[in-house]
């Protein structure tokens, strides 16, 4: 799994005057958990960027004032009228401790099914897993070539080496669909 670098500043004060105060200095206020005791800090709005607005999901190497750590983002809250990032919650991570994560879902190769003129849809852009964090992956890879018109592939249909795969085992991954095109080319083929 990709990692990135963060560094931040410990907070001692916590209430809402002092947020406020963080937030006016283009500052996001962070937390911690999962560890010996929670930590609090502080991050420059701009070096949350790579990590806030991409659809990977990266482990964090936190940096607090010189005490490291290994995270996961785990919750982001965002202001309801700007989408300022008002607030990141991160997951202490560890190497014997079992974490559960959205991996982004990719497809590779090219459909059965769109060959003969159906779409690709894509259902769940995410899987739900549980891992240890060395062996979770950047993405959830789903080889598609074999799919044909009008099937699925559902999450208790995938099988992945040491993950435990979260999501509703009839929960439809992605499907092939049938377009207008390809139904009257059916009728025409059946019609002859």
């Amino acid at each position: 799994m990709k990692t990135i670098e963060v560094k931040g500043t410990e907070r001692n004060d916590l209430g809402k005057k002092a947020t406020k105060a963080l937030r006016t200095e283009e500052r996001v206020p962070c937390v911690v958990y999962g560890g010996k005791s929670n930590i609090h800090f502080s991050v420059a709005v701009n070096d949350l960027r790579n990590l806030v607005y991409t659809p990977h999901v990266y482990i964090v190497n936190l940096d607090v004032d010189g005490k490291k750590t290994q995270a996961l983002m785990k919750e982001i809250s965002f202001h309801a009228v700007t989408d300022a990032v008002e607030h990141i919650d991160f997951l202490e991570i560890a190497d014997d401790k079992k974490v559960t994560i959205s991996v982004p879902v990719k497809l590779k190769g090219l459909a059965e099914g769109v060959r003969q003129g159906g779409k690709m849809m894509l259902n769940s852009r995410y899987l739900k897993v549980k891992a240890l964090p060395k062996d979770l992956p950047d993405t959830m890879d789903i080889d598609v070539t074999k799919l044909a018109l009008g099937k699925t592939i559902k999450v208790g249909e995938l099988n992945y080496d040491n993950i435990e795969l979260l999501d509703a085992k009839n929960a439809v991954v992605c499907a092939v669909k049938l377009t207008r095109s390809a139904m009257a080319a059916r009728a025409a083929a059946a019609a002859q």
